[in-house]
């Protein structure tokens, strides 16, 4: 088939007319349920700590203000908001991520990002499930634990297996050499990706929760079965992650801490240490609600609606053609 010229979009009509009915379900789910619709900044003054993603810098200048940074998620924004009592909140954003382009990726994507105050992930969980299966009409997830699914799927308990077996495991993947420079976590997330998420969700959605305190980024931890488990869940549906939550952590001292932990690995990993966002902390410091948050990639919702694989076909102009 003819490639087209570059100047056209690679999604169809088709495609684009269900992204406006995407975002005409999305908006109305919320409205029914009381929750408001916000916007925050695309450009904010810091990036994020997280050493698996890399924000895009923003040579920008105004009033005595140098650089920024594309943001790689609305969240910081959003927790200040809810600092400052804005309640229930969620935005349809888009967000940047550096170096990311493939079937699943691309720099540029859109986000639904929400936030329940008084919720738990588990509460959370039950809405996502409401507004997923409600858009692509399929039944409930089931839910599985991080632990299970790596002891189905990669035949490894991720809480006891040694450091040699779990890298001898993966040696499927890579060679012993490019072994050497990956964490335990690094092994887990390759295992994750090439021997379980493939067949994730495949029958039925499924959401993965429980996972290694270790990979807990922003939420809370606590004790199940003698290890330490984050409050952080993911959904699945056929073989493609849609969403990342977590009952969210609320202590300020707790979450500068997990920063610096964040910079000393990205040091390990010879990559640039990022600025603290200190009004984000400020805003934690004085009090952040009780509350659930979730990030949902809407292109990849949009995929399972459509029956495609490749982003591209979602997107009016991807990377390579905007």
């Amino acid at each position: 088939m003819k490639q087209k010229p570059d100047w056209q979009p690679t999604a169809s009509r088709a495609a684009l007319k269900s992204r406006a009915q995407q975002s005409s379900f999305v908006r109305g789910f919320f409205a029914q349920r009381g929750v408001l619709e916000v916007e925050t900044p695309i450009l904010g003054r810091c990036g994020v700590t997280e050493p698996n993603l890399e924000s895009i810098f923003a040579n920008s200048s105004a009033q005595g203000l140098e650089g920024g940074w594309l943001q790689t998620s609305p969240e910081y924004h959003m927790k200040r908001l809810l600092a400052a009592g804005a309640g229930s909140i969620y935005q349809i954003s888009k967000v940047f991520r550096n170096g990311e382009r493939g079937s699943r990726h691309n720099p540029e994507f859109s986000m639904l990002e929400w936030y329940r105050t008084g919720f738990d992930d588990i509460g959370l969980m039950s809405e996502v499930a409401d507004l997923v299966c409600g858009w692509l009409d399929c039944p409930r997830p089931q839910i599985t634990s991080y632990r299970q699914a790596m002891i189905d799927g990669a035949g490894i308990d991720p809480f006891v297996v040694t450091e040699n077996d779990l890298r001898q495991r993966c040696r499927q993947w890579l060679e012993p050499e490019q072994l050497q420079g990956l964490s335990r976590d690094g092994c887990l997330d390759l295992l994750m990706s090439f021997a379980v998420e493939p067949s994730l969700g495949t029958e039925t959605p499924v959401f993965i929760n429980q996972y290694p305190a270790s990979q807990a980024s922003l939420a809370r931890i606590s004790s199940v079965d003698g290890f330490d488990i984050a409050h952080r869940f993911e959904l699945y549906v056929n073989g493609l992650e849609l969403c990342n939550g977590y009952w969210e952590l609320t202590s300020a001292d707790e979450q500068r801490a997990r920063f610096e932990a964040d910079n000393r690995l990205r040091k390990v990993d010879g990559k640039p240490e990022m600025e603290m966002d200190e009004a984000f902390l400020a805003a934690i410091e004085q009090g952040l609600p009780d509350c659930a948050g979730v990030a949902l990639g809407l292109d990849r919702l949009l995929m399972l609606k459509t029956g495609t694989r490749d982003i591209a076909d979602v997107l009016a102009f991807p990377l390579e053609r905007a």
